[in-house]
């Protein structure tokens, strides 16, 4: 870790939605110099990237790269495919199984560009927005495949053969939507900036979230239960 005066350093993952937002400014509040990186993989909503680029200079990052993996050259998903994106769903259907929105693989890449760009800056920790609970039944939102990919981060680098592995800090990871809205709150989060949904709705010059996919749904769910107004452009 590092000493004296200056901030501890930490690669924050950021696209742009509301829990990996929330992460960014968490990693803020633990007094950590943040490096946002996001992935542009492809995905159906690339205007989230434009949201990682607003939260990225709202959070005070002291870099934000956006790094491409063609994730849609292989497919195998309704935001990386011409697959439709599920719709309208209840809370019952969107828990049940692992949905056609799940990306291959998505965040053990995702977390192995991270990897990469911690070592590159030196930094201590990643952060990550995954939570284990609306989750949408993702299996790369577990504890345990957080864990195993810390061992992997402590056994593959030269960082973590040098004594100095890199964290995997998922600081939401036992929260609801709501709990991560209160969290946002209690951390000036500024939601209005922020963009969760699969599969936007264009509204004039700005992309809004069409409010009927499952993030959408889920996102509603959370602001509803923690009492909160959503101030993101819904269409």
């Amino acid at each position: 870790m590092s000493t004296g005066d200056a901030p501890r350093r930490a690669v924050v993952l950021l696209s742009g939605g509301l829990d990996s937002s929330t992460a960014a400014f968490a990693a803020r509040a633990d007094g950590c110099e943040v490096h946002a990186v996001s992935i542009s993989y492809g995905q159906r909503a690339e205007a989230e990237l434009d949201a990682a680029a607003r939260i990225a200079t709202a959070v005070g990052a002291r870099t934000h790269r956006v790094v491409t993996v063609d994730l849609r050259a292989l497919g195998g998903s309704a935001l990386t495919d011409d697959i439709d994106v599920p719709k309208d769903r209840s809370d019952e259907q969107i828990g049940a199984g692992i949905p056609v929105t799940y990306v291959p693989a998505r965040n053990t890449v995702f977390l192995s560009v991270a990897l990469a760009a911690a070592e590159t800056v030196g930094a201590e920790a990643i952060y990550i927005g995954v939570n284990a609970l609306d989750y949408s039944g993702y299996p790369d939102c577990r504890p345990e495949f957080l864990a195993a990919f810390e061992q992997v981060a402590a056994t593959g680098t030269k960082q973590g053969v040098g004594g100095r592995p890199v964290a995997i800090r998922a600081p939401l990871l036992s929260f609801t939507k709501a709990d991560i809205v209160r969290r946002g709150v209690e951390l000036d989060v500024p939601f209005e900036h922020t963009l969760s949904c699969y599969d936007p709705v264009k509204s004039g010059e700005s992309w809004v979230h069409c409010g009927r996919c499952d993030a959408c749904r889920l996102r509603a769910k959370g602001f509803a239960e923690a009492g909160v107004m959503d101030p993101a452009p819904h269409a």
